[in-house]
């Protein structure tokens, strides 16, 4: 009979000892990972003490949840976390590397575990954004069913990147892009940690290292300590182990952009943008302009907004705003980048402290409401060009008066089609040039009784 082993297979020995070698050798970010609450910084609004997620997590009864956050603030950490806590089988799957073949792998081996154990599977799907429309229609019958729970997690807006179907059998968790005082506090723990961190390493670490660093990473933790990892090897590396700001500024490079062309930061920093236009703020317009041209955007593209901004915004308060707009396209064109930053900051100023008015936009929404009812009602026939002697004895131009040919080049008649006769679409405001406008209308339309004999008519 053979003897028992009593201290385990060496097979097993080996593999566990080749585990510990890897999360020695794995990146500070990966060795940093929290393990429980205690160690989570940051979305207190979701975890903290008594919330609803953390409540569920804690009592294993996590219903299916997407979460949407940026990079470095801790999805796939949260989600590890429920690992940890759960009495459910973890299943991670990263959507960059995974296909239809793995996810009907993990959805058999749920329901024979559920069978033959009675425990639930907890599919984790990483980037889950990245996972096309069949991807998705594949989870959705056994997330449906409860075959599995999902947890996915995105930095991009699952309404438009998750099907409608999941997306209603989910519950979205939002997460915060992480404070720079966040930041710092994991920095901090990082160089102080001596098990997983950089603390057993005899590094003397400058006091604006930690700050710094939580300044420039963009709230993301990952990027903070990757540079952190970087500095103190190259301290390490110049003999006297000592991690300065300069280090960590040559380790980052640059600072980091949270900026995605085709994803939400495009849309939202370009909203800010607008909107601190239209609010006449021209600081925090220069800022955000700041932000979308040191990220890498087209400059076309801000361009375009500011032109479509110059006609909706500001318009007739300052018709002299389009032609700046429209100039400004015209230079960035001509000169392009880096130096068509200049007339864009020009132009940008130009618009965020001009008088504003969207006169222009609301006239023409109620004309085009009318149009839309009346597109066939015939032109009246005094405004008809009489070009043959039969439109002339069918009255065409007939009764037309000729505008030039009057005070003020100006004679009151009917330009509308009947029903809609007498109508006013534009309210000018009292802006800027526009209050000219309100003036001179009104006078025109106040003296209509009052004018001389009728001149030519054409």
């Amino acid at each position: 009979m053979a003897r028992k082993q009593s201290r385990g297979r060496p097979e097993d020995m080996f593999s566990a000892q080749g585990e510990r070698a890897i999360e020695r050798e794995a990146p500070l970010a990966a060795r940093m990972r929290p393990r429980s609450f205690e160690e989570f910084v940051g979305q207190a609004h979701l975890v903290g003490e008594g919330r609803v997620l953390r409540r569920v997590i804690d009592a294993d009864q996590l219903p299916s949840i997407i979460l949407w956050g940026p990079p470095g603030s801790g999805k796939t950490t949260l989600a590890r976390i429920v690992a940890a806590q759960t009495k459910a089988h973890f299943a991670p799957v990263s959507a960059v590397t995974a296909g239809v073949a793995d996810l009907r792998r993990i959805v058999d081996e749920a329901r024979e575990r559920r069978a033959l154990h009675s425990q639930r599977t907890i599919l984790f799907i990483d980037e889950i954004h990245r996972f096309n429309k069949a991807q998705q229609d594949v989870i959705l019958p056994y997330v449906e069913e409860g075959v599995v729970t999902l947890i996915g997690a995105t930095t991009e807006n699952p309404s438009f990147e998750v099907i409608g179907p999941l997306l209603s059998r989910c519950r979205v968790y939002t997460l915060n892009q992480l404070t720079p005082e966040q930041v710092e506090t994991i920095v901090r723990s990082a160089l102080a940690d001596k098990e997983r961190g950089l603390g057993d390493r005899g590094l003397t670490v400058e006091e604006d290292v930690a700050p710094g660093l939580a300044s420039a990473s963009g709230g993301d933790a990952r990027v903070a300590l990757n540079a952190l990892e970087l500095a103190a090897a190259a301290a390490e590396a110049q003999g006297d182990r000592r991690v300065t700001l300069a280090l960590v500024e040559e380790a980052l490079q640059h600072r980091t952009y949270l900026y995605d062309r085709a994803g939400d930061a495009h849309y939202d920093t370009i909203s800010a943008f607008i909107k601190s236009l239209r609010g006449s703020d021209p600081d925090a317009a220069l800022y955000w302009l700041a932000r979308m041209i040191e990220a890498g955007e087209d400059p076309l593209f801000i361009v375009r907004r500011m032109v479509i901004l110059a006609a909706e915004d500001v318009g007739l308060a300052d018709p002299q705003a389009l032609v700046v707009a429209t100039a400004c396209q015209q230079a960035v064109h001509f000169v392009g980048m880096p130096e068509g930053f200049l007339p864009m900051a020009e132009c940008a100023l130009y618009l965020a402290t001009a008088p504003k008015s969207n006169s222009a936009l609301a006239a023409y929404e109620k004309a085009r409401a009318d149009a839309q009812k009346t597109r066939n009602d015939p032109v009246p026939l005094h405004l008809r060009n009489p070009v043959t002697g039969l439109m002339r004895d069918q009255g065409y131009g007939k009764g037309y008066k000729y505008a030039h040919g009057y005070d003020e080049h100006y004679v009151e008649q009917q330009f509308l089609p009947d029903r809609l006769a007498g109508r006013r679409y534009y309210q000018p405001g009292d802006l800027g040039w526009e209050k000219r406008i309100k003036e001179w209308l009104e006078r025109l339309r106040k003296g209509k009784a009052e004018r001389g004999p009728e001149g030519n008519e054409t």
